[in-house]
């Protein structure tokens, strides 16, 4: 009996995916269910047995042919996915203030900003992951103090600023214990004007960029949306640095969230969103692949280049229309309803809600969803056999009932995109973009915390220009 964790991410790669190479069978499973106690918990249940197993297998209490440890039936593609070198450096984690006294009020800002506007230098708008998820507009709802990486003395000429930041942050980053040693880790406590994770690379590749792609780190439902690029995101958000609405509809779409929770971990009954597992593994269509890394894009012959990217461009323009006119419906529905994205997607789920808009937003998203399977080459007509009905319509899942894609096609989505990743990492080990075979594998790279940040900004400073 372990937290449902045990199958996912990590916690399964050194876990059961080392037990079942280690000779280990897992005869029986039940991958998710409430603890029966008054812990608010998932637990799994998970029976192993040393060696091969030759009996029926049962998975959450349904006869199988047998289990893997991502604890699901096997599918045809076996495996765990690759770091796609194309998608590095495209996906960051939030900054990690680590001291509420950095955030403020929006009166609080207003009011620093009209007595000195060289204080506005300093506070920008604060985007939290519950602003995303419950304000309709998703519009950030406080503001911080940023003092970037700058040298103590630097800080101290905002007046106005530092004792705010000596008086609720400093007492905090500087506590120690009964020894009279710091409680924090080296140099939080020593650079304590700082933020605790201040991601300079984030920073330093969406400058001069007008918006880019969020989405919030723990949520009940995988979500995209564009915020401006010229704000400090909070830890609680993942920041994708694209301005194409063709992404938005890749990364919003049914076959992007069915990868998300099958490659991510939970967090309660909601989802944790991890770039490293989820999105640095994802294999974009290739339409969109020499967008994201043209050292990835695998050479062809000048005749049929030219004819790829005749129907690139139709496929992209096709996920740029689908995926602007999705986002700007759903923003409609937001605005008028006065409800957040979760509130929207609660209603977009409810097979009793009925309403035109909610409705609309459901058409919508099958259009976006069959845009996106057309890039991959799935599309139902398609005639070199890779067509795909996507079977979308309310259907139970592991989240609770859904409005989604049937279990049948979620499978086959999972499968040709894992083999896809297989595929794409083979081609980038060939061209020479891994240092060694398996460097790219999950495991190395930016981890769970999202890249780690080295260097600063273009002015030297870290600042967001």
């Amino acid at each position: 009996i372990a937290t449902n964790t045990i199958a996912q991410g990590d916690t399964r790669e050194v876990g059961l995916d080392q037990l079942v190479a280690c000779g280990y069978s897992l005869p029986r499973a039940v991958p998710s269910r409430p603890w029966p106690g008054t812990a608010a918990v998932e637990v799994a249940h998970v029976w192993l047995r040393y060696g091969d197993w030759r009996g029926p297998f049962t998975l959450n209490e349904q006869p199988a042919h047998g289990i893997t440890p991502f604890l699901t039936a096997p599918s045809v593609t076996s495996g765990n996915p690759n770091r796609l070198k194309a998608n590095e450096a495209k996906s960051f984690i939030g900054s990690y203030v680590l001291g509420m006294g950095f955030v403020l009020e929006p009166e609080e800002a207003s009011a620093l900003i009209a007595k000195d506007p060289r204080n506005r230098e300093a506070l920008f708008p604060y985007l939290s992951g519950e602003d995303l998820n419950s304000r309709p507009d998703q519009s950030p709802s406080r503001w911080v103090i940023n003092f970037y990486d700058w040298p103590l003395e630097q800080a101290e000429s905002y007046p106005d600023l530092m004792p705010i930041i000596k008086s609720k942050v400093k007492p905090e980053r500087t506590r120690t214990n009964e020894k009279g040693e710091f409680v924090l880790r080296k140099p939080l406590p020593q650079k304590w004007w700082i933020y605790g994770d201040k991601r300079p690379a984030l920073y330093a590749t969406i400058v001069g960029m007008g918006r880019v792609l969020v989405t919030p780190r723990v949520s009940k439902y995988a979500l995209c949306v564009w915020q401006p690029a010229n704000i400090v995101f909070s830890e609680q958000n993942v920041v994708f640095v694209f301005q194409d609405n063709a992404f938005l509809a890749v990364l919003q779409s049914t076959i992007h969230d069915k990868w998300t929770w099958q490659h991510s971990s939970t967090f309660g009954s909601g989802l944790r969103y991890s770039p490293s597992d989820c999105f640095e593994t994802y294999p974009f269509p290739a339409c969109l692949q020499e967008a994201i890394s043209r050292k990835a894009a695998k050479p062809q012959s000048p005749g049929q280049n030219q004819e790829n990217l005749s129907d690139f461009a139709a496929l992209r323009e096709n996920l740029a229309r689908i995926g602007e006119t999705y986002h700007a419906h759903r923003q409609r529905i937001m605005r008028e309803r006065q409800e957040g994205l979760t509130k929207t997607y609660n209603r977009f789920h409810a097979p009793s809600e009925r309403a035109a808009d909610i409705v609309e937003l459901r058409r919508l998203h099958v259009e976006m969803d069959e845009a996106v399977a057309a890039a991959y080459g799935w599309h139902p007509s398609t005639s070199s056999g890779q067509g795909l009905d996507l079977g979308h319509g309310f259907h139970e899942t592991k989240q609770g009932l859904r409005y989604t894609i049937s279990e049948g096609a979620r499978r086959e989505v999972l499968d040709r995109l894992l083999a896809l990743n297989h595929a794409r990492y083979a081609d980038e080990v060939a061209a020479g973009l891994h240092e060694k075979k398996g460097s790219g594998a999950r495991g190395q790279g930016s981890g769970k915390g999202g890249r780690k940040p080295r260097g600063d900004a273009p002015d030297g400073q870290g600042r967001l220009l």
